[in-house]
């Protein structure tokens, strides 16, 4: 078993994107060339959209529903006659998920390609060093994955992270749901079980300082390294001590992992929240069994049925497109597709669309997308919240907060299979 995201650990991380920071220093020029006009009235040539996206290697899975994102909106663009009077163009570069070739690829794309905008590739672990050459550049960076808290402190004010809030705020809707029920129906006691990168882990981390906080007892914690293989022993480990709720840290595969395990041990808990994997609406079903996904929670900014700006219309372009169901949507594609969005009511709000204008622009005000209202702190860190989604008769569904839900929250979880 290969974890989707074999990633270094912690200390390594740090040590390559220093490494990578030297790349980016030594190799940028003076000439600044996003910081000039992108379009504007009288301009008829392509809007080109540079974006290196992992289409190979651990985060091709996400990679490819990111692709899927800013292709249909670019596709949707193109159709109402383009922004301001010119035709978009999505030049998409693969990355193979790794950080030394990301930098490379936005090199390319703003000094040999001349592209005119940058959207971000997939995960905290390129999006920082990516980020760290747009802003050399003075380009606009909206990205949308990659919120882990590194992210964050590097303070680039060309930054957008395009979703409802950091990522490791996406498990607070659960800790808070979790909080909200009555003191016979909370969980006494919690086990987690984390993949050691700068997005899994910390969402775990939080969930469990506000769980202790309220007197949730941390029963088992385990952090595993990304080179991890077999998942068994780790849940053993937790099944072990019986925790009414265990709290993954996951990407994707060690989701599927852990659930696996535990439906092979037997054990299945009152309550069960993975961070990533679980909210995969066409992968989750495939790898755990349909059977087992129902009462596993995670958490989503997108789902169908939202009321949000333009949503009906992307589900309708997406399934007609790539076919399948509302409920097989990715919400990687709707986050990409949203950071088109941006991008066009920029153009329509400003009347003009340059890295500068795009800048100033989206750190003033709110901006409707099908992920909601989105704004931003100066840091690029967006101030709203996310939505607890729950597996219910093979769907999944949102379930809090009360003013997004389609269905109560289902609890205890039933038994794996049920």
């Amino acid at each position: 078993m290969q974890l989707h995201n074999r990633l270094r650990t912690t200390s390594s991380l740090v040590a390559g994107l220093a490494a990578i920071a030297l790349v980016i220093t030594g190799c940028a020029s003076k000439g600044g060339g996003g910081s000039t006009a992108a379009t504007s009235g009288a301009n008829s040539s392509p809007l080109v959209i540079g974006a290196s996206v992992s289409l190979t290697g651990d985060f091709s899975d996400s990679g490819k529903a990111v692709q899927r994102g800013y292709q249909l909106w670019a596709d949707t663009v193109n159709a109402k006659g383009g922004i301001l009077g010119r035709k978009v163009q999505i030049k998409i570069v693969d990355d193979a998920s790794s950080p030394t070739q990301v930098v490379t690829n936005y090199q390319n794309l703003i000094n040999k390609d001349h592209v005119d905008l940058t959207f971000g590739p997939f995960s905290t672990l390129l999006t920082i060093p990516a980020s760290q050459v747009a802003k050399r550049y003075g380009y606009a960076f909206l990205a949308p994955a990659g919120g882990g808290p590194d992210v964050f402190k590097q303070n680039l004010n060309n930054f957008f992270f395009v979703q409802p809030a950091p990522t490791t705020q996406s498990g607070d809707v659960f800790a808070n749901w979790i909080l909200s029920l009555s003191p016979a129906d909370r969980p006494k006691t919690a086990a987690y079980a984390e993949l050691d990168d700068p997005f899994s882990a910390p969402i775990a981390e939080n969930i469990r300082t506000k769980f202790e906080a309220a007197g949730i007892q941390t029963v088992y914690k385990q952090v595993y390294p990304s080179e991890t293989q077999d998942l068994s022993p780790v849940m053993a480990g937790i099944a072990a001590k019986h925790p009414d709720v265990i709290i993954g840290g996951t990407q994707s595969v060690d989701a599927y992992a852990q659930i696996k395990a535990l439906v092979q041990l037997k054990y299945s808990p009152k309550f069960m929240f993975q961070s990533n994997g679980a909210n995969s609406p066409l992968e989750y079903p495939n790898k755990v069994g349909a059977a087992n996904t129902t009462g596993v929670m995670s958490s989503a900014d997108w789902f169908p049925g939202s009321k949000a700006s333009g949503s009906d219309a992307f589900t309708a372009a997406y399934t007609k497109k790539f076919g399948g169901t509302a409920q097989q949507v990715d919400d990687n594609s709707a986050e990409a597709y949203a950071t088109g969005q941006l991008i066009e009511a920029v153009a329509a709000k400003a009347g003009k669309l340059d890295n500068a204008t795009i800048i100033s622009s989206l750190h003033s005000g709110s901006w409707p997308t099908v992920l909601g209202d989105l704004s931003w702190g100066a840091n690029g860190a967006p101030t709203g919240e996310f939505n607890l989604v729950q597996w219910q008769g093979g769907k999944l569904l949102p379930v809090y907060p009360s003013g997004v839900s389609q269905a109560a929250p289902v609890f205890p979880k039933p038994n794996w299979g049920g």
